[in-house]
């Protein structure tokens, strides 16, 4: 006897969803996403690559700065890397909010990662460094269990099948006020657990998309 195994369904993981398409938006999927099935938890991607330049004008000192990453929690826009001695510096995030400071030789590690190697000549108070979170490209992927470019936060389901293995798609998706069926949602191949599948469901109901 031949065995078939039923794909899943167009919207047959919706157990309620808002009038005419409030819950949905029309979004687009990254090239190289692969074969998606109806039901794949989605992730957007908001932040790009970081860069970093010495502050306009120009600083005193010949410090450098290097591995420049973006930590999970980065924001779109400029980040002021400023010393107030020497060896020591703040750091302020787009929105003006201070974060940890630091000093020379150590790796920074919060919003972003760097790190800041003292020159020949002494850095003084106001030199620095501005670092440049570019915006994403605000497209979707499989949302995953760890990373830094947005889409490690779960945040639409995928509504219809869809082939994105060599081109980017247009695609539905459900996007907020929402209840879905648990069983039928599919997980991409990083949310490998019942505890990453379980941080993935949270993140979506941030989004007021409920898992039953």
């Amino acid at each position: 006897m031949t065995i078939k195994t039923e794909r899943a369904r167009a919207l047959g993981f919706v157990l309620s969803e808002g009038e005419g398409n409030i819950s949905r938006d029309v979004v687009t999927i990254l090239s190289g996403a692969g074969v998606l099935a109806a039901g794949t938890i989605l992730g957007q991607i908001i932040a790009g690559a970081a860069t970093a330049a010495a502050k306009s004008g120009g600083n005193t000192g010949d410090a450098t700065i290097s591995a420049v990453t973006l930590g999970a929690g980065a924001k779109i826009g400029v980040y002021q890397v400023r010393f107030t001695a020497a060896t020591k510096f703040d750091v302020v995030d787009p929105e003006g909010f201070k974060l940890k400071s630091g000093v020379t030789g150590v790796a920074y590690s919060d919003d972003l990662g760097f790190t800041i190697t003292a020159g020949s000549t002494p850095m003084v108070a106001d030199d620095g460094f501005d670092i440049t979170v570019a915006a994403g490209s605000k497209k979707f992927k499989p949302a995953t269990a760890a990373g830094t470019d947005g889409a490690q936060n779960a945040s639409a389901i995928l509504a219809y099948p869809v082939d994105a293995t060599s081109a980017d798609v247009q695609a539905v998706v459900i996007s907020r006020l929402a209840e879905v069926k648990a069983p039928l949602l599919v997980y991409g191949a990083t949310l490998n657990d019942d505890t990453k599948k379980a941080a993935a469901r949270t993140q979506l109901a941030k989004a007021f998309i409920i898992a039953r």
